[in-house]
Parts: C-alpha cells; sequence; structure tokens
C-alpha cells in the first residue's frame, strides 16, 4: 500500500497509466498484472436533431448545455419521429437517453395542444426501480423549460396510494418496471384506459438486463400490453437502450415481438481507457483435497481501492455480493485510517437495500469529490448517472462481457481518461480470462438469451391475457407459435375455459399472481426476526434451501443474522442478529434422468445431445468458511426434503475405446468427468448470457439413461432459461476453451481456479485434472468442424 498520501483533489488528475503504475508498484505487485489493453480515445461526430423535434424540445436540450446530438442520438429520434421501432445499443454514457428522450417529450409537447383529450402519453420501463426514479430526476430537469406540458411520474410499489389516481390520470409520461407493469398496471387496464388509448411510445431501458427466464417473462408483458393497447386503439412504438450488445437488433425484436432498427455506432467522444488484468498470488494457505488457495478478489480490491483513495483518485469498486460490498469497504477504512486518519470518511459501501436518500447522498458524494471511493453492488451498474470517477476496480469477472463494460464505462463518464482493473476471483472463468485477454477484449459482448416460448413461462401469461381481455385464435400469433398448443393443457388445469370462440379465466384470484417474474416458483421465504417478529424480507422458494436453512448466515441492510429455524411448512425462515467471523455455503447433492432427447450430434464415437430433462436436488450440509480468506471451517450436516426441477440439458456421451484412447482408468474416470463438469460449469457464461449460479451439472461414470460415461449441464430454471442450448450450439468452442484453462493452470492436481467448483455436492471429491484434460482432447477429436 502506498505510504506517502497524495493529497485528494489537487493538481491535475492524474492520468490513467500513472495511477496503473503507482498501483503496480512493488515485485509482487508488478507480477499480478497478466495483461494491459489500451483504448484509445475517441473523437465524437454530431448530426442535427430531426425536423420533426419540435424546437421548444431543442431549446431546452441546449439549456441543459447540449447543442447538438451525436449522430447516433439523431438517427435514433429519426426512426422514432417515423414511427419505427429501435433499439439504440452504444457504449455507456454515450446520451442514450436523451436518444430517446427527444421525440418523447416532443411527441408530449405536441399532445399538450391537442384541443380535446388527454393528448400524447408515454410509458417507461426500467429492470430496477433506482433507475426509475433517477430517469424522473433527468426528465425534470431536461423538461422544466416545458412547463407543465411533460407530467413525469413514477408507478411502483413504493408509489403511495394517495398518488396513484394522480398518476393514472394525468401523469403523461409514466415510468414503472415490469414486475408493476404485469402486476398492477395491465391487469387494471379499464382504470388505465386513457393513458392507454394515447400510448404513442414505449422506452424499454437497459434491455440487455432482460434475459433468461425474467427476460422471457418481460416479453410476454410486453406481448400483453401490446393486445391491450390494440384493444384501445393504439399502437405505440418501441424506443430501446441498451449498452453495447451483439446484435441489438434480433435481441430486440425477440423481446417486444416487433421489427426493430439497430443503432449500433457510437458517435460519441470516448477519452483513453487503461484496462488491466489483475490475478492476486498464491497464499500458503490450502483448501479442499489441499488445493493451493489464491488471495481473495475480496482481499486484493480493498487494497487496491485503498491505494487508490491515498493517491485521491476517486474509483468504484464493484462487487457481486453485499457483504463483500460491506468487507471491503471496512477493510479500506480500517487500512486508510493506518496512513491518515482523515481519509477513512471518504470511502464507502454502496448497494441495494438502503434508502433511496441515503444513495442519492453517496451518489452526490462521490460525484463532487467528498467521497474518494465507493465499494458497491450493481446496484451502481445501472442507471446511476456518477460522473467524474477516474478508476474501476470489478472484483471478479461479472458474469457477462457486456456487464463487465457497464462497470468499466463508470469511470471516464466526463470524456477524460480512465481506468478498470479486473481482479480475478479463484475459479476456472476468471482464471482463464486473466490469462487469455483475447476472450475479453477481441470479443462482440454477448446475445442476450432468452425463450419467450418457454411453457413455463408462456402458460401463466396466457391465463393472464384471458383475465384482462378474453383470448381467442387470433391472439396466439402474437404471443408465439407454442400457445395453441397450450391451450388444452390450461383448459384441463381448469384455469381457462373456452365459451363461444374465446376463452376465460375461471378463477377467483387474479391470473397475474401465477407469474412470479423474478423468482423460480412456488410462495416465498418471509424471514422474521426470532426476538421481535419483524419481517426483514423475502427469499424466492426455489433458492430458501441454500440461502436461508438452519445456521444460515443471512444478511440485511448491513447486518447479519444466522437462521435459527426453516420452517418450509409455514414458509417462513427465523433468524437471530449475530456477527459470526465466516460466511455459509450450501453443498447439496444431484441425480438427473431424460425426459426426451431433442438433438442428437456424433462427435465421432462420441454424442453431444439437447433435450429435457428432470433434476432431483437435495441440500445435504452446509460450509463455513473465514470471511476474509475462504478457509474452511468445519461442516454441517442438515436434513431437507428433495426438490424435482424439470428444465433443458446438454449432455455428451463417451465410449470405452475413447477412454482407452485418453488413457483414463476405471479409477480415473469419476474423477476426470466431474473435474471436467465443474470446470465447463465455470466456462459457460463466456458463451451465454449466465451466471454459473444460474446452471448446475451432473457427471455420472455410467448413466442408466445413456449407459455410458456422461456429464450433464443444465439450466437451473423451470422449463429451461435458453443457457443449455447456447452451450449445445457453441459446444467445440465451449469445450475447447473448457480443455484449455484446465491445462493452463499451474496448480499440480486442481484447485478452485480450473476444476474445483465453490457449490460442489460432494466436497470437489473425486476430481482428476490431467484426466479431465486427456478425456476432453479425445472428446474433442471427433467435433464436426460446424459444432
Amino acid at each position: 500500500m502506498a505510504s506517502n498520501p497524495v493529497p485528494p483533489d489537487a493538481g491535475a488528475r492524474p492520468s490513467p497509466g500513472m495511477i496503473l503504475e503507482r498501483l503496480a508498484r512493488g515485485a509482487t505487485r508488478a507480477a499480478r498484472i497478466t495483461h494491459t489493453e489500451h483504448l484509445p480515445p475517441r473523437i465524437g461526430s454530431h448530426a442535427d436533431w430531426p425536423e420533426q423535434i419540435r424546437p421548444e424540445v431543442i431549446d431546452a436540450i441546449r439549456s441543459a448545455g447540449i447543442d447538438r446530438p451525436w449522430a447516433h442520438q439523431a438517427r435514433t429520434s429519426e426512426h422514432a419521429v417515423r414511427g419505427e421501432s429501435v433499439v439504440v445499443a452504444t457504449g455507456t454514457a454515450s446520451g442514450k437517453s436523451l436518444a430517446y428522450l427527444a421525440p418523447v417529450l416532443s411527441t408530449l409537447l405536441d399532445g399538450s395542444e391537442a384541443p380535446n383529450g388527454r393528448g400524447a402519453t408515454a410509458l417507461y420501463l426500467a429492470p430496477t426501480k433506482a433507475l426509475a426514479a433517477d430517469q424522473r430526476r433527468a426528465v425534470r430537469e431536461l423538461a422544466t423549460p416545458l412547463g407543465t406540458a411533460v407530467r413525469p411520474a413514477v408507478y411502483d410499489g413504493d408509489t403511495p396510494v394517495e398518488e396513484r389516481e394522480w398518476v393514472r390520470q394525468y401523469a403523461n409520461y409514466v415510468l414503472t418496471n415490469p414486475d408493476m407493469l404485469h402486476s398492477g398496471i395491465l391487469p387494471s387496464h379499464p382504470r388505465w384506459s386513457s393513458f392507454l388509448r394515447a400510448l404513442r411510445y414505449v422506452v424499454i431501458d437497459e434491455c440487455h438486463s432482460y434475459r433468461g427466464v425474467f427476460g422471457s417473462h418481460v416479453a410476454q408483458i410486453v406481448r400483453r400490453l401490446r393486445r391491450i393497447c390494440a384493444r384501445y386503439g393504439s399502437d405505440p412504438v418501441f424506443l430501446l437502450a441498451s449498452a453495447t450488445a451483439a446484435e441489438p437488433g434480433p435481441a430486440a425484436t425477440r423481446l417486444t415481438g416487433l421489427p426493430v432498427v439497430e443503432i449500433t455506432q457510437d458517435t460519441s467522444p470516448r477519452g483513453e481507457l487503461v484496462f488491466a488484468l489483475w490475478e492476486p498470488p498464491l497464499t500458503e494457505l490450502h483448501g479442499e483435497q489441499g488445493a493451493p488457495v489464491r488471495r481473495t478478489a475480496t482481499a486484493e480490491t480493498a487494497d487496491l481501492l485503498t491505494d487508490l483513495a491515498v493517491q485521491g483518485v476517486r474509483s468504484v469498486a464493484f462487487v457481486r455480493s453485499r457483504r463483500g460490498a460491506e468487507l471491503i469497504a471496512l477493510i479500506a477504512q480500517e487500512r486508510l485510517a493506518e496512513v491518515d486518519r482523515s481519509l477513512p470518511g471518504r470511502v464507502a459501501a454502496y448497494r441495494g437495500g438502503y434508502l433511496p436518500e441515503e444513495r442519492r447522498a453517496l451518489e452526490r458524494a462521490l460525484h463532487n469529490g467528498d467521497l474518494l471511493g465507493l465499494a458497491a453492488t450493481t446496484a451502481l451498474e445501472l442507471g446511476v448517472d456518477v460522473s467524474g470517477l477516474d478508476a474501476v476496480v470489478i472484483a471478479g469477472y461479472p458474469g457477462t462481457r457486456a456487464s463487465l463494460w457497464q462497470q468499466a464505462g463508470r469511470a471516464g463518464r466526463s470524456g477524460q481518461g480512465a481506468l478498470a482493473v479486473l481482479v480475478a476471483r479463484d475459479d476456472p472463468l476468471d482464471t482463464y480470462l486473466v490469462h487469455h485477454p483475447e476472450a475479453l477484449f477481441d470479443q462482440p459482448v454477448e446475445s442476450t438469451v432468452l425463450d419467450p416460448d418457454n411453457p413455463y413461462v408462456l402458460a401463466p401469461h396466457l391465463c393472464a391475457a384471458a383475465s384482462e381481455i378474453p383470448l381467442t385464435e387470433g391472439d396466439f400469433a402474437l404471443f408465439g407459435t407454442a400457445a395453441a398448443g397450450l391451450m388444452p393443457q390450461l383448459e384441463a388445469a381448469g384455469l381457462l375455459r373456452r365459451r363461444a370462440r374465446a376463452w376465460h379465466w375461471t378463477r377467483r384470484e387474479r391470473a397475474a399472481d401465477l407469474a412470479d417474474i423474478r423468482g423460480q416458483g412456488g410462495s416465498p421465504v418471509q424471514v422474521v426476526e426470532a426476538g421481535t417478529g419483524r419481517l426483514l424480507g423475502t427469499v424466492d422458494a426455489a433458492a430458501a434451501h441454500t440461502t436461508v436453512h438452519d445456521g444460515a448466515v443471512h444478511l440485511h441492510q448491513g447486518r447479519s443474522y444466522v437462521v435459527k429455524q426453516l420452517d418450509l411448512d409455514d414458509d417462513v425462515a427465523l433468524v437471530e442478529e449475530a456477527s459470526p467471523p465466516y460466511s455459509t455455503t450450501a453443498r447439496d447433492t444431484t441425480a438427473i434422468s431424460v425426459l426426451e432427447t431433442d438433438t442428437e450430434i456424433p462427435w465421432g464415437d462420441a454424442r453431444l445431445c439437447f433435450g429435457s430433462v428432470e433434476v432431483t436436488n437435495q441440500v445435504v450440509s452446509f460450509l463455513r468458511r473465514k470471511l476474509i480468506t475462504g478457509e474452511v471451517l468445519g461442516e454441517t450436516k442438515l436434513d431437507l426434503p428433495p426438490r424435482t426441477l424439470r428444465t433443458r440439458a446438454v449432455w455428451w456421451t463417451v465410449t470405452e475405446d475413447q477412454l482407452d484412447a485418453a488413457r483414463v482408468n476405471p479409477e480415473q474416470l469419476g474423477g476426470a468427468l466431474h473435474a471436467a463438469e465443474h470446470a465447463s460449469i465455470g466456462m459457460l457464461p463466456l458463451f451465454a448470457t449466465c451466471d454459473r449460479w444460474d446452471i448446475g451439472g451432473v457427471s455420472v461414470p455410467l448413466h442408466p439413461d445413456t449407459l455410458l460415461p456422461t456429464v450433464f449441464v443444465y439450466d437451473g430454471h423451470p422449463g429451461g432459461a435458453g443457457f443449455a442450448e447456447r452451450a449445445f450450439h457453441t459446444a467445440a468452442d465451449w469445450l475447447t476453451a473448457t480443455r484449455d484453462a484446465i491445462a493452463a493452470c499451474e496448480c499440480e492436481a486442481g484447485c478452485p481456479s480450473c476444476i474445483q467448483s465453490p457449490k460442489c455436492g460432494n466436497g470437489n471429491d473425486p476430481l482428476h485434472k490431467r484426466g479431465a484434460v486427456r478425456l476432453l482432447g479425445e472428446l474433442l477429436r471427433g467435433a464436426p468442424k460446424e459444432a
């Protein structure tokens, strides 16, 4: 750590290269940088607003300090005013908001002059409440010169009841989220009739975040919205905004069901970006099966945040968990106190769970320089306009290149140069990435994976649609090709009833409650403080066994609790406040059976398959790990019932001859398959828009359905989420990267950087590193070139 603090904010800002050079001082520090990427600055390119944009709106934009738009902003607006749905997919801080706000505000201004009626309206959808609130402030500031012509209002679960009627009757720019649209607005559409009848634009912000099962639900919610709008005679134009994404047009079409023009050329200026890949060193500690353990990304990030604060560099450290954010801030504060007692108060944590006014205060403090550093969860990744940052430290690969660039883009947002540092966690994917920088810097960001035809997603939305307006055969084309086939099942289940030419919802309860769009089914488990009866929050039913089992450490709003009892009958977890010096990780066992094989491809004698499976999972124990080092302190048994999941999977089999060719004997086979399974799960986020916690795996030396050694990788969501299908279609590249990642690791017999998994239900035993490399090599020898 730097010993002589630089006075914060003294003089000119140091260059990104200079900041990195200071971080890397010392022989051991310099060796941790595995690669440095330099992205040159870019000059901006202007254009003129389309003629249809009202001059009053252009004047308001000029009043905000923007004389002319960037070319991509003007092109986006041009498509919008022509009535064409459009997605603008350009980099962070490229002005996407203004690209859609200009036509929206112009149309609202036109509507305000209508002699009769309410005038035009617009709807804004954000994945988070914080983003909607931030956008309302931005709209209010921009539209101030327009007077009462633009009336923005947030409508979400936090909107007071007494304000909701005003929003319905008078707001013409309503900002909400998919949850409220699904459960509040669409089921009550008669009360929103005047708003929906006048709806001209629907803005879908941060649309790359609508992926997997959640994205599939949102796609069906959008179709329900379009259907209701058509009933009221409106046909809104959809304006979508995203961080740079692969194939944003097709992704936006899957989300909306409409043809969407894509704008991908970023014409805004950008300062120099220096991007360093950083691998923490090995420690003297040993983990499971005696494997070497690297220093944690949490501890390493805390050191870097400390040094950046000492340099007077405004920084954000992104970390995946709330506990991690608190820990990094706490460690940095303690170490800063050793250097300069005025510095600890200039570093803080930022995460979900804070009150909105607390988050706004932190954002202001970081923006004006009162704070030098934040340790933040992804709550700061989307939507909060924090400019003036010099550096970003990312504690562990965030799961997708889209998120990586979203986080890195938080620095340098005023056009100045910036530094980004990715600190590798001790797992296969992070290890691979810091040694294969081309996988980050020479590849486009991921395609957004979602499947609106997933029957587990589609069925409840058909019920919700029927409860809003009875369904007819003419609606099937809107909801997708699978809709017609589901209707007999919904009738047989007593959910829908056909009368004449339409299907009606038959039950008293709300049909919208059938779809838990962010969860995984089942009633949520309430987390209750045992001593007071106070409700702290809820946990999705599917996650309860692994997160709030007896003895689990549960974090809520900066405080730690220990679960005393998980009552599955009443869906309640009773907790008591405590501060144990450890975290907990659940262990489970998994069995899998093949229900249907959709596709099978020969890879020589091996077979690559994709289809439907049933997974039976049971949480059997949990580990206690030291907070900073991750060292295992002990294991405790649990007695929880098994759970079943019908989902989609990719799997591959090998023959006895291939095992002989790979020199994998029967004693090594279980460990080789297990190691290949772990590493392939760890590598899949590089090829599918997922997190390793979204997917699961099973490896069996002799599976009863295939009668061969088999490795399965499956989606951890009912009905599938598109991840396994993506793995199937990229299998050759995916499994090649898996083999290379294992082979390149410097450990002797396997470690968390290659074949050990943090969620293994068998204690990472057995594992055979060399056998996995040879087995994958033999498998890939038979892979067709087009696979």
